[in-house]
């Protein structure tokens, strides 16, 4: 919880090969100036089998600062996608990554980072998630692991994995989530503009930033009204009436454009709306169920408790001990 994320360090591996997009993508997340946003900042390492330069796939190098020693300190370590999902890491990388999770470090393989935690032994027996153009070697090589490749990362408490490129990003934002709660990842994700994620798993409970304004879009603005209005008796009628659009056409483009339903994505926000209000407000319980929608506080402890198996009370006092 916040409290305990004070001096929290993310030791970040980077190796021979790698994809500057991918490394790049935890870095964004997690070097951000937190402060800004009234919450410690993270200290951000990067970590390779050497220190020095290596070679990226993108034809230059980077100098990679820190060697697999700096993982002894880390409180979060992040592997991202892996070069090869046919070769296998070294011994030195797969050591040291069990020693960071065997002494509480939680780890993370993004994308075909996965395939390295799998090496290591991590994910036995644990649930995981890789991009799907993987997923059946993935299968295939690694048989004791339970494999999703539906959804676009797997929380499995001090490990988690994720899908491909996007998913990525939805990963490193939940871990922020998590940390620091909905409010600051929201800030984070604005910032980065992120495009709106795909629905499936504890994914869809990332925050999606507001459509960029003047698109020329007209769902894009139906969009940002209806995030502006969860307060308000929402259905997808009247979302394609906003729309002018039919009911069909409406449904079509919602779904292209969000990845979810329209019940599912008024839900996905009204449910950050009531985490924002839990965590930044001194709202009743009650006041704040109506301002994001849910109607009544029963409805409110339902799916939230549903969602994130706390209660808002529970989730609150989390977030606001004192």
């Amino acid at each position: 919880m916040p409290d305990s994320i004070t001096g929290h360090t993310v030791a970040v591996i980077a190796f021979e090969g790698i994809s500057p997009f991918h490394l790049s993508v935890p870095c964004m997340v997690f070097g951000d100036d937190l402060a800004r946003l009234g919450v410690p900042r993270y200290e951000l390492l990067i970590c390779g089998e050497q220190a020095g330069l290596i070679p990226t796939m993108s034809g230059f190098n980077i100098d990679v600062p820190q060697g697999l020693a700096a993982l002894e300190r880390a409180d979060t370590v992040i592997v991202p996608a892996w070069r090869d999902p046919e070769e296998r890491p070294s011994e030195a990388l797969l050591q040291a990554l069990r020693a960071a999770h065997a002494r509480g470090a939680r780890v993370v393989g993004l994308c075909l980072g996965a395939f390295v935690l799998a090496e290591a032994g991590l994910l036995d027996g644990r649930a995981a998630s890789t991009h799907w153009v993987w997923s059946a070697d993935f299968a295939r090589k690694y048989p004791k692991v339970k494999l999703d490749h539906k959804v676009l990362y797997v929380d499995d408490g001090d490990i988690l994995t994720s899908a491909g490129t996007a998913a990525a990003i939805d990963c490193c934002l939940h871990l922020l989530r998590t940390d620091h709660g909905a409010d600051v990842a929201n800030r984070v994700a604005r910032r980065m503009v992120v495009a709106p994620h795909r629905d499936g798993g504890q994914a869809q409970y990332i925050e999606q930033p507001l459509p960029r304004a003047g698109s020329g879009d007209p769902l894009d603005g139906v969009l940002e009204w209806a995030q502006a209005h969860l307060d308000q008796p929402l259905c997808l009628d009247k979302l394609a009436e906003r729309a002018a659009m039919s009911r069909r056409n409406f449904t079509r483009r919602f779904k292209a454009r969000t990845g979810a339903t329209v019940a599912q994505w008024l839900l996905n926000h009204r449910l950050s709306a009531a985490q924002r209000l839990l965590e930044t407000s001194d709202h009743a319980i009650d006041r704040i169920a109506e301002s994001a929608g849910f109607g009544s506080t029963v409805s409110l402890r339902q799916q939230f408790t549903a969602a994130f198996s706390l209660s808002p009370a529970a989730y609150r006092k989390q977030f606001r001990p004192k």
